[in-house]
């Protein structure tokens, strides 16, 4: 029987960014050094095969520190955590590991060094995110207030509206952020801003990438976790730029092929946090049904890699 054609456009740059893949040689380097098990607080990254095929190796995922035994290693996510968590470790006298992703970092910095020049902090992000936790962490309680959306910057409370500076979660939407910058500086004029924008170069990226294929999609696929910020923004993002049917998946096995019974023109992404074996897996899944051709639509290029930390470093 003849299969229907399908072009299935493939979105570049998409999955792994080099927070992800740092994060997650961290942890393999954790247990080659350390040996099983390795503790983990929080999943490493927003993405359920990666933290299996983790904890198949010998890492044990916890929500809490205090899930962690003091005699074994423990590993800090990618999303970054509050300045309490490794102070906590260390009065345990536990061995730990930040996988913090550099960019994460960055913006915990920018927090500190506006709060040590008397600014207090206002955040956008959301609301329970380990990231958005994290980021608020890293100061006392009352100088990180958090906004979700325009309607929330009229009526956040600050103390002092000529003393603010505002920092963002990495993972958001990069049109959303803008609205919500404006609101900013439409209430409070001499808000300080971060010296480059906090919004991470594979959010923008992937972003961009969907925003060039949305229009020619019948429909679009994003590879990723439902609890993935990133991977959550490009179904929004793609939505929002001509494609009719947007959907997140985590992999083959969750495509609805009902609701995409006539499509003739396909688009595909994966959030930062999905490997490229379940994009595969998707596209083989649509080989099986229909006479695919693949067309990578590029919008830019990635080289960018981050060191681990020193002590899993090989000596020279």
């Amino acid at each position: 029987m003849t299969k229907p054609p399908l072009t299935l456009y493939l979105a570049a740059p998409r999955g792994f960014c080099a927070g992800v893949d740092r994060a997650i040689k961290i942890v393999e380097m954790a247990i080659q050094k350390w040996g099983a098990p390795v503790y983990v607080r929080h999943e490493i990254v927003h993405n359920k095969y990666v933290v299996d095929s983790l904890r198949d190796q010998g890492a044990v995922f916890v929500e809490e520190l205090e899930d962690c035994p003091d005699d074994r290693p423990v590993i800090f996510s990618a999303h970054g955590v509050p300045k309490s968590v490794p102070a906590a470790a260390e009065t345990r006298n536990m061995i730990y590991v930040d996988a913090t992703c550099p960019l994460v970092s960055k913006v915990h910095i920018e927090a500190e060094r506006h709060s040590e020049n008397g600014l207090q902090i206002i955040m956008i992000g959301h609301a329970g995110h380990p990231e958005t936790i994290g980021t608020m962490g890293q100061l006392p309680e009352g100088e990180v207030l958090l906004v979700e959306t325009v309607a929330d910057v009229a009526t956040v409370p600050v103390r002092d509206p000529n003393n603010l500076a505002f920092v963002t979660q990495t993972t958001l939407s990069v049109d959303d952020t803008i609205d919500i910058v404006a609101a900013l500086h439409a209430r409070f004029p001499n808000i300080v801003g971060p010296h480059k924008e906090d919004i991470c170069y594979a959010t923008t990226n992937r972003q961009e990438a969907v925003k060039a294929i949305a229009p020619q999609c019948d429909a679009l696929l994003v590879v990723g976790a439902p609890n993935s910020s990133n991977s959550r923004r490009l179904v929004e993002v793609a939505a929002r730029n001509g494609c009719d049917y947007a959907q997140l998946v985590q992999r083959a096995s969750e495509i609805d092929w009902r609701a995409l019974e006539g499509i003739k023109t396909l688009g595909i992404t994966a959030g930062a946090s999905a490997p490229e074996i379940l994009i595969n897996e998707v596209i083989d899944a649509f080989r099986t049904r229909y006479d695919v051709t693949v067309d990578i639509v590029e919008t830019a290029q990635e080289n960018i890699e981050f060191k681990v930390p020193r002590v899993l470093r090989q000596p020279a």
